[in-house]
């Protein structure tokens, strides 16, 4: 079957959604199909990958969103449907792509939507609060327009429960387990990091407004406030990079910056040699870049208003508020026996191999699911 995939908001370098993709791509391959991405990018590209074919079509930025493109001209991404004639649609973008749900009704093709985000997490954030009633009028086209929805967690699926949609399915993604792993622990990049006897923090994560990335400065600042010495390495980039970076200076913390690392053995590295890793967006519908520290043997701290706490399980914290509350957190995990709470961490990672996310979303395509390798292999880098 030629599965097509359709994705937005997507970075030229790194992100969750993209890892999901060349994830999930690579196991609709290994399953026998036939699957095509088609998203935005700098230049109209076309190419044969480890996970598929991916089709690249030259898009503008969004204003003010520190890299993220979106698919905008409906026309030829009509027409390119048209010639990719697929026998199932996958959609990965709630708003700027619904139309295209319509398109494969119109052509008998079954169409599935993919809920990376949260529409009342993120409604939530403007001013002026909750206002579902906004969401439930969305959401309720969104269940409507497509023959599947898929979301992750079930913090994510709660908005699609509320209004009733009958044609929900809950499927987590999964973490590359033999990638991540606790023998990446680094003791040179350690020393590299933090002096002995050092707390080391690690945020992975898009430096932009819904993220939160300030809480993670708050939450070193609460440590050091205690006498507690710990340092912060930020790994990531967005819009928010220079007021995060002016913030820490002022405030005189030791924080370092790396932008993105399009190294993964060195993120891998990064991962398993943290104490702690912090997660603090408030809106996370899943959360790759905590599971792949748990895989590492890190223990995470999270916002407790997004879906992490239900990702994590025993093996990290959640944590209220914007800054005190996450020192608190790490305090507690660290103040367990280290082989203890990193044996914990691999464990809970450990029952989300991508097998059986790819199993369970081509089960929601309403297609056979053969039996898969433990752990899938897709090319490393940005495809």
């Amino acid at each position: 079957m030629r599965i097509v995939r359709l994705a937005n908001f997507i970075t030229e370098s790194s992100g969750g959604l993209r890892t999901a993709l060349r994830q999930l791509g690579a196991g609709y391959a290994a399953a026998g199909h036939e699957p095509v991405l088609v998203m935005p990018g700098r230049y109209d590209t076309d190419e044969q990958t480890g996970q598929g074919r991916v089709i690249t079509l030259a898009s503008p930025p969004v204003p003010g969103m520190g890299g993220y493109r979106v698919l905008v001209d409906r026309v030829r991404l009509a027409r390119l449907l048209g010639e990719l004639r697929p026998d199932r649609l996958e959609i990965s973008d709630r708003t700027t792509l619904r139309w295209t749900g319509a398109w494969a009704r119109r052509h008998g093709v079954p169409s599935m939507m993919v809920s990376h985000e949260s529409l009342d997490g993120l409604l939530r954030l403007l001013p002026g609060g909750q206002l579902r009633r906004v969401a439930d009028r969305l959401n309720r086209r969104t269940a409507a327009g497509h023959d599947q929805i898929v979301c992750t967690t079930s913090w994510a699926a709660a908005e699609f429960r509320r209004i009733g949609a009958g044609n929900l399915r809950q499927v987590p993604l999964g973490v590359d387990l033999d990638h991540f792993r606790p023998d990446r622990y680094d003791p040179r990049l350690r020393a590299g990091h933090a002096e002995p006897g050092e707390l080391l923090l690690l945020h992975c994560g898009r430096l932009s407004p819904e993220k939160r990335p300030e809480r993670s400065l708050a939450a070193l600042a609460g440590l050091r406030d205690r006498g507690v010495p710990a340092v912060l390495v930020v790994v990531g980039d967005g819009p928010r990079r220079e007021r995060l970076r002016a913030s820490a200076a002022r405030a005189d913390l030791p924080v370092r910056f790396l932008r993105h690392v399009a190294d993964r053995d060195l993120l891998a590295r990064l991962l398993a040699t943290a104490d702690v890793v912090l997660a603090p967006g408030p809106v996370e519908t899943f959360g790759l870049a905590a599971l792949e520290a748990l895989a590492s043997g890190t223990p995470v701290v999270a916002s407790a208003q997004s879906a992490l706490p239900e990702v994590l399980g025993p093996a990290g914290l959640a944590a209220p508020g914007d800054g005190p509350g996450y020192a608190d957190a790490v305090l507690e995990l660290t103040g367990r026996p280290d082989p203890e709470r990193r044996a914990a961490a691999r464990r809970q990672a450990e029952r989300f191999p991508w097998s059986a996310a790819v199993a369970g979303f081509l089960a929601a395509h309403d297609l056979p699911v053969p039996e898969l390798p433990a752990e899938l292999t897709a090319t490393s880098g940005g495809r």
